[in-house]
């Protein structure tokens, strides 16, 4: 039985992954300051990860799962905390990759400055180079747009939402912006792999090998509800993120080097079925945004117009 310490551990990706490896069958640490509940089978540290002290002397973890760390700061209150590490993987993004760079982004590419993702992508990077120099047996992974059941974020529940009230659906432009997917069960499929192969790579971009249109997207979370939708184009007069759960920025990763250790993801349209049916019994966890009020203004411009 692995000691695994999560950082965070009650929301979304975090809560995701320490129910992932107590599944698995590992001793699971999550470390929050217990302002929301627990999952079941973890074992809780609470703390502010920013004022650990000594409150993990008394431990030993085999593996360290950082998925909450958003800056340098994040990194090296938890590392120096730690008296020791053996294997540490740090879930960074994709944000890292400046916007100017050739597309799909390689994990070989100079990393910066993203114009649309601001502080955000820069902060993680030096997350991820102080990690690295100071424990290099540490891993990175880049993910794009992270999905599945417990996500709070309104994206696919917008969707859902719509498809459920029988709406139309407003899509920016002509619909063909592309997007990028991972499950995140893949995410902690592949973290798995990481600590069990231990590769001599040490940075991943991970995510599906195909991307889709936002049109194609919004089909599908449609589908997944039983439903079928009728698109409606809006033009650039609009900003897109009154009405849209996506900014306008369209990017892709080459994921050629998580290929080689986990070949097969799960097909969006599946991995949206689950969403939708985690939606359907736990609407208030997700942190709904007002779109509809927009919505509803558009749609009142175009019945005059």
């Amino acid at each position: 039985m692995r000691n695994v310490l999560v950082t965070g551990g009650t929301v979304f990706v975090s809560r995701y992954v320490a129910e992932y490896f107590v599944k698995k069958g590992d001793r699971v640490f999550v470390l929050n300051r217990n302002t929301r509940p627990q999952s079941e089978g973890v074992t809780l540290i609470e703390c502010d990860r920013h004022e650990l002290g000594d409150k993990l002397k008394q431990y030993h973890f085999d593996i360290v799962l950082d998925i909450t760390a958003y800056n340098r700061l994040d990194i090296e209150s938890l590392v120096t905390a730690l008296d020791s590490i053996d294997q540490y993987i740090f879930v960074s993004s994709s944000a890292v990759y400046p916007e100017t760079l050739q597309q799909p982004f390689s994990e070989e590419q100079e990393c910066g400055p993203n114009s649309v993702w601001g502080d955000y992508g820069i902060h993680k990077l030096e997350a991820e180079r102080y990690l690295l120099n100071k424990v290099p047996q540490a891993y990175i992974v880049r993910p794009p747009y992270l999905y599945g059941p417990m996500e709070n974020v309104y994206r696919e529940p917008f969707v859902f939402d719509c498809a459920e009230a029988d709406r139309v659906f407003y899509v920016p432009g002509d619909g063909g912006m592309p997007l990028q997917f991972f499950h995140v069960e893949d995410l902690c499929r592949f973290m798995d792999i990481i600590l069990e192969k231990q590769p001599e790579n040490h940075i991943f971009n991970v995510g599906n090998c195909e991307t889709v249109t936002i049109s194609e997207w919004v089909k599908m979370c449609y589908q997944a509800v039983g439903k079928e939708v009728r698109l409606v184009n809006v033009d650039a007069s609009h900003q897109q993120r009154d009405y849209f759960c996506f900014y306008d920025y369209a990017y892709e990763l080459d994921v050629t080097k998580q290929g080689h250790f986990m070949q097969n993801t799960k097909p969006l349209l599946e991995g949206l079925k689950e969403s939708y049916e985690w939606y359907r019994n736990h609407r208030e966890l997700v942190n709904k945004k007002p779109y509809f009020n927009y919505i509803d203004r558009l749609e009142d411009k175009i019945k005059r117009e």
